[in-house]
């Protein structure tokens, strides 16, 4: 089945230059970009985003992470799409993620693990909505 989700490319890996990298090993997965733009968080419009965290001990440090430099937002679509490109992502801790993962490949730490990606339909919805409008 058909779906789309959202990508981000996180600060950590723009400012390493490493967006084209990504984006073709995405591609390279048979996913089929439909949006894509290159944006700053705002501190609020990073805790809208993140707002299922805020409860977290970690919370404060990830919105500090995510408006410390810019992102590249993308929607992605294809078979399967949501599930097909968190096994892509690999795990959250690079130290724990397979081979061949854009985690294992690009994440400088568990904190700064280089991209994310919605983790079902509805919170692709609402993150494309949000991003995208």
């Amino acid at each position: 089945m058909k779906e789309k989700t959202l990508g981000l490319i996180k600060p950590d890996a723009v400012k390493r230059n490493l967006i084209g990298e990504i984006l073709a090993v995405i591609e390279s997965e048979r996913f089929e970009v439909v949006g894509l733009k290159m944006m700053r968080f705002e501190r609020k419009d990073a805790e809208e985003f993140y707002a299922e965290h805020a409860n977290k001990e970690f919370f404060p440090e990830l919105i500090d992470y995510m408006v410390s430099g810019k992102i590249v937002a993308f929607v992605i679509e294809g078979d399967n799409a949501i599930a097909r490109y968190r096994e892509l992502m690999g795990a959250t801790d690079p130290r724990s993620a397979q081979e061949g993962t854009l985690r294992k490949l690009f994440a400088l730490s568990r904190d700064e693990n280089s991209v994310h990606g919605s983790d079902s339909q509805s919170a692709s919805d609402r993150e494309i909505s949000l991003i995208f409008g």
